[in-house]
């Protein structure tokens, strides 16, 4: 058999073969092979071929032959990450609010390469399942990076940070000003990312929503605030400040004061109904889950947001409220 042009790449070419199409439920037959192989234009014959599945083995392929009937298969039975594992990964990706739904759907292919083509079909049916609230700083996956970085090099970090208007538009805090800080830890809570830093000006320790911040610079000024961090624990720090709550979902009707708009997009999205009421308020429509730590929620909320629908939900909202006041008074 002539020989083909690809003929010295034959043994990474049948790596490629057993990787993308073979698994412990699907294999190949040496005929079989030997066609996938000429499509790549590399030439096989039988004698050879069982030689080069004896070199992978000895390079620690875990290539099996199986028999069902007359057929013989050839399959790659294991790989670093088993399948069980890889759909776990694909649901933390698909589910973390911080990463963004295009940098998901990236991370989710790239998953897909680790194993045959028959099982990433499961994990691309794995990706139906939730449709959850992203977030929509596509640079926060480069954001967490830089602050990384900062903290290895022990420098300070400058970025602009930013809330939501009324017109769900992001609009810089500060009128545009630069924050800077010493990153001191990343924290993950409540599927959101949080840099917890120092900041001199104050002489505080404050977080940041990381997917909240922008044009992050590393720069050349060396971190501050050791000893404010010497005994800090992000652990009791995470708890005290960051809280998650769950429920039955029912669209509520919520009139707010216009402040509060930024509040609702971090909890719900941008995709939910908003309508002006008048020149400091407006009517939010979201679909909540609503349970006991919902409705704390929004009595946390103060004044600047009231529940007004529907009265299913407002009544438990007066019961809550009455049994604060029967608690505390």
């Amino acid at each position: 058999m002539a020989k083909g042009q690809n003929q010295k790449l034959k043994t990474l070419y049948l790596t490629k073969i057993f990787c993308e199409e073979t698994d412990e439920a699907h294999g190949l037959t040496i005929s079989e092979l030997i066609a996938r192989l000429q499509q790549y234009g590399v030439a096989a014959e039988r004698k050879t071929l069982y030689q080069d599945l004896d070199d992978l083995r000895q390079f620690g392929l875990d290539i099996v032959a199986m028999q069902s009937g007359r057929r013989h298969t050839y399959h790659l039975v294991s790989r670093e990450f088993e399948l069980p594992e890889l759909k776990l990964l694909v649901d933390a990706v698909q589910s973390s609010k911080f990463i963004t739904e295009k940098k998901s759907r990236e991370l989710i292919r790239k998953l897909e390469t680790l194993c045959s083509a028959h099982d990433a079909r499961q994990l691309q049916r794995q990706v139906l399942i939730a449709g959850r609230v992203k977030t929509m700083n596509e640079s926060i996956y480069y954001n967490v990076d830089d602050i990384y970085a900062a903290i290895s090099r022990n420098c300070q970090i400058r970025f602009h940070y930013f809330q939501w208007n009324l017109e769900k538009e992001e609009e810089l805090r500060r009128g545009g000003a630069w924050y800077c800080v010493s990153p001191w830890h990343l924290r993950w809570d409540d599927e959101n990312y949080y840099m917890i830093a120092y900041e001199s000006a104050s002489d505080t320790v404050k977080h940041y929503r990381v997917d909240k911040m922008r044009d992050i610079t590393v720069t050349d000024a060396p971190r501050e605030g050791a000893e404010k961090l010497a005994a800090f624990d992000p652990a009791a720090y995470t708890k005290r400040l960051f809280g998650m709550y769950a429920g039955e979902e029912t669209r509520v009707t919520l009139e707010c004061e216009n402040r509060m708009i930024g509040v609702l997009v971090d909890r719900f999205g941008k995709d939910f109904p908003v309508i002006r009421k008048d020149a400091e308020h407006f009517t939010a429509y979201v679909d909540a889950a609503v349970s006991e730590q919902f409705l704390g929620w929004v009595i946390s909320l103060g004044s600047g947001v009231k529940l007004t629908a529907p009265e299913t939900v407002v009544e438990r909202m007066r019961a809550e409220v009455r049994r604060l006041n029967e608690q505390y008074l």
